[in-house]
């Protein structure tokens, strides 16, 4: 079955630090576009924010303008999981963040893959809430 299923969120500190995995199940991960993004209270799942992305149409890593600098995205295909590593959090990255992959190959056809319509598979998510 084909699954996404990410963890590590919780509540942090503000400029304190969180690393959220997504591991894979059912494929293999590195065939395919993931990205990360994150949803806040009030916004609709087509206005999620495109956090951070690693595209196989041209190889790429994307990370969104509001976290650029503070976030790293990993893989590590021997575990079949992507990792967001985040540091110097602020309150306004609380959100629930999501991991999601393009099975279709729709990010070929976009600038960059940190685009919800991109991606045709979604994980359940993990809430991160930054304390000020």
């Amino acid at each position: 079955q084909v699954q996404l299923a990410e963890s590590g969120g919780g509540l942090v500190q503000s400029g304190g630090s969180v690393r959220l995995s997504c591991a894979a199940s059912g494929f293999t991960l590195d065939r395919y576009t993931v990205g990360w993004f994150r949803q806040v209270p009030g916004k609709e799942r087509e206005e999620r924010e495109g956090v951070s992305c690693l595209s196989v149409s041209d190889g790429r890593l994307y990370y969104g303008d509001s976290v650029k600098g503070r976030i790293t995205m990993s893989r590590d295909n021997a575990k079949n999981t992507v990792y967001l590593q985040m540091t110097n959090l602020k309150p306004e990255d609380t959100g629930v963040y999501y991991c999601a992959t393009d099975f279709s190959g729709d990010s070929e056809y976009y600038a960059d893959c940190l685009r919800v319509r991109v991606y045709d598979r979604w994980g359940q998510g993990t809430q991160v809430t930054v304390s000020s």
